[in-house]
């Protein structure tokens, strides 16, 4: 057994869909949870009395209403960006490891080949920009300790999400339009979760690793292959652009991540993101099938 599983966790977001997820993966060790109501993580003297006495906290509160962030920056840069520095220097203070759990939008999504680790930020939304500051002020914090691990596209068992959405809506209407000019890749919160134990039970270099399933694909090839999973017909998915779904906060048309950082830390990268969906769809993690019709 290594030292990381007798190692004390702090989990920060623990009742989210990413969260629940973390606790599920770091089964049978010691594990402390805070969720929104336990922990304010805006609060200084707080964050560094909770981070007190852990050895590593994986931080997956976040501020994550894209479209509102628009119109309420300061809201979102409270939890997304100073927060995540507050984290960096009480993990830095007591010794500590940070895994902060970040995002595709710190990029402008205007790539042709995927995103590198060090690629620049160019974020395109205020989410974005709440992001980026907070990943720059973790790894300013506490840089010999912080993994900043950008994903994207999640869904999950303990959460809204995408593909649940879309088997409701089957069951409430015969064809669905879903934008297929924006591309990226579906990640299972499970298998990002299992991914950032991985990573500290191999005690990896500090920095940046991306941690989405690998390949890619558009919305609405994702939309099909969540209905071939559920036994529907995926041509009841049908095309559109995003030009028809206009929202408050611009999306990245291009959200492919590249893995190098796992290779150098001799990790493999995370699986297809296929193989993921398939096994959260057999596992019940989409919800119960819409029935053939």
């Amino acid at each position: 057994m290594s030292h990381a599983q007798h190692a004390k966790y702090l989990v920060t977001g623990a009742r989210g869909m990413l969260g629940s997820d973390l606790v599920e993966a770091l089964f049978g060790r010691d594990v402390t949870l805070l969720g929104r109501a336990e922990l304010d993580v805006t609060d200084r003297d707080a964050v560094f009395a909770a981070v007190e006495g852990h050895d590593v906290v994986v931080n997956a509160a976040a501020y994550t209403a894209v479209d509102a962030a628009e119109t309420d920056e300061d809201a979102a840069l409270a939890v997304n960006g100073t927060a995540v520095g507050l984290l960096g220097e009480a993990t830095a203070a007591s010794g500590a490891k940070l895994v902060t759990v970040s995002t595709d939008y710190v990029f402008a999504g205007d790539a042709t080949a995927p995103y590198a680790e060090d690629a620049p930020y160019a974020p395109l939304n205020a989410y974005g920009r709440t992001k980026a500051v907070g990943e720059r002020a973790a790894l300013a914090a506490n840089p010999d300790g912080t993994y900043v691990v950008r994903t994207a596209w999640l869904y999950g068992r303990h959460g809204a999400n995408f593909p649940k959405t879309m088997l409701g809506l089957a069951a409430a209407r015969d064809t669905l339009s879903v934008v297929a000019d924006q591309v990226g890749q579906p990640t299972w919160t499970l298998d990002l979760a299992h991914q950032i134990v991985a990573l500290l039970d191999a005690d990896a270099p500090a920095g940046v690793y991306h941690g989405t399933n690998s390949g890619q694909t558009s919305w609405c090839d994702f939309a099909r292959e969540t209905f071939r999973l559920a036994g529907l017909d995926p041509e009841r998915v049908l095309p559109t652009d995003s030009s028809t779904f206009v929202r408050p906060a611009p999306r990245p048309s291009y959200s492919v991540l590249g893995h190098d950082a796992w290779g150098r830390a001799g990790l493999a990268p995370m699986r297809p993101w296929q193989a993921a969906l398939a096994e959260a769809s057999s596992s019940g993690v989409l919800g119960e099938a819409a029935g053939g019709r």
